[in-house]
């Protein structure tokens, strides 16, 4: 929008070329999404606290969480959200397809996490959203995300799936492509989630795996990069790193009000909405493998879900004294802020080992 009008007036002022770098930009999508959430967070936490937004806490979780947890708004993602958007829409190419389809994937799962929340405030219960209707309204929206890929931009190279540390590796999927573009975005979006469930722990390692993809979607978009590292050059990508920079600032700014003790919880409102939209970004950059990697606290939060249901069906039994497995280290007696705090160094580390990817094929 901004970044239309600014390019416009180039030919009468010469110094306006600055704002078609790509890295201008994407500084400037962090500073404008982290100065949006600064200015909207104090006063929409006001307004959820004296309306009473706040979500139930599990009654099955550490007795901590329902003393100092309860009474905590929630929905917090709105401001998130609002950042993220707001800020890729002032400078952001609108021509770029890539950059419609991430909002309108952040947008859906952030309207569909916020009937979650809203029911969960609601009828007072940790239940929300019928997990069926919820699980439809994640596979209708990444469907349409899938569509309007294949059907308004080049679409062949989707088809392929590009592995990490290997130069001429690559699967071409087929028609397989939709399911497993299907599991990747329902997959992180409900991986995030579930790792919401701390305060502040959610949060950085979403900003490692956007400012990863920042640093990917601009060196896949760039033909001399991409070249030199031996990665598929895919045009008109490197848009994405804008994107990807509003969630940065976003998530930063939110931090000043999610760090412990919590003001506001991001709820499924927020994170619903960035793990899909990280996992569409990973789809669209063919870097979703190596999403699974930086991603991988979520990934370790899904499968300690997965093993304890399953355990306790098959044998009565838990592995966990509660899952996700943050909680299970709460119940042996650590305390919240170093499970935060060591969750977000083995964030860091999967971060760097995702991004030496880049190099080491």
């Amino acid at each position: 929008m901004l970044f239309s009008f600014l390019t416009s007036l180039i030919e009468n002022y010469s110094f306006l070329n600055v704002f078609k770098y790509l890295t201008f930009r994407t500084g400037l999508s962090l500073i404008t999404s982290l100065v949006v959430v600064f200015l909207i967070g104090g006063p929409l936490i006001k307004i959820f606290s004296r309306n009473q937004i706040a979500g139930p806490i599990r009654q099955d979780g550490p007795i901590d969480h329902i003393i100092k947890k309860s009474g905590t708004p929630t929905m917090g993602g709105v401001i998130i959200i609002i950042g993220m958007i707001s800020s890729t829409l002032m400078w952001a190419d609108l021509n770029n397809i890539f950059i419609w389809t991430l909002v309108f994937v952040s947008l859906g799962l952030g309207i569909l996490g916020f009937v979650d929340d809203l029911l969960k405030i609601k009828f007072e219960n940790s239940r929300g959203l019928n997990s069926k209707l919820k699980f439809l309204g994640q596979l209708i929206i990444s469907l349409i995300a899938i569509y309007i890929l294949l059907n308004h931009s080049d679409h062949n190279y989707l088809y392929n799936l590009y592995f990490p540390f290997f130069k001429n590796l690559i699967l071409h999927m087929g028609l397989f492509f939709i399911p497993f573009a299907l599991f990747v975005i329902v997959g992180s979006s409900n991986a995030v989630n579930l790792t919401d469930g701390l305060d502040g722990l959610a949060t950085v390692p979403v900003m490692l795996v956007a400012i990863s993809f920042t640093l990917i979607s601009y060196v896949v978009g760039n033909v001399i990069f991409s070249e030199y590292l031996q990665i598929q050059y895919i045009p008109g990508v490197g848009e994405i790193s804008i994107f990807c920079g509003s969630i940065v600032g976003s998530c930063l700014g939110f931090l000043w009000f999610n760090a412990p003790p919590a003001k506001i919880f991001m709820g499924d409102t927020g994170s619903l909405s960035l793990g899909g939209s990280l996992a569409a970004v990973a789809i669209i950059v063919k870097h979703e493998i190596v999403l699974a990697i930086i991603g991988g606290l979520f990934v370790l939060e899904t499968v300690s879900v997965i093993i304890q249901v399953v355990s306790f069906k098959l044998t009565g039994k838990r592995v966990f004294k509660m899952a996700p497995i943050h909680h299970h280290f709460e119940k042996k007696g650590w305390a919240e802020s170093t499970i935060v705090i060591r969750f977000w160094i083995i964030s860091i580390i999967l971060a760097l080992i995702g991004l030496a990817t880049l190099k080491l094929r």
